[in-house]
C-alpha cells in the first residue's frame, strides 16, 4: 500500500527532501506521493512534523 498525503499539509516540503523514491512532488493544495513510485519506506511519515502521510 503506498503512503499518501491528506489535505493536512502545510506544504513544508520536509517529506518530499527526505524520500528516498523521489516519489513526492507538490501538488496544487499540498504534497502528493506518487504510488507507481512508493516503496512503502515510511520515511515521509517519520520526517513530517504534522505525521500527515499514511498508509492508504
Amino acid at each position: 500500500m503506498a503512503y499518501v498525503i491528506g489535505d493536512e499539509c502545510v506544504s513544508c516540503g520536509t517529506c518530499a527532501d527526505e524520500c528516498p523514491q523521489e516519489a513526492i512532488y507538490e501538488g496544487p493544495d499540498h504534497y502528493m506521493i506518487d504510488p507507481e513510485k512508493c516503496v512503502d519506506c515510511g520515511t515521509c511519515a517519520e520526517t513530517c512534523p504534522l505525521e500527515v502521510p499514511t498508509q492508504e
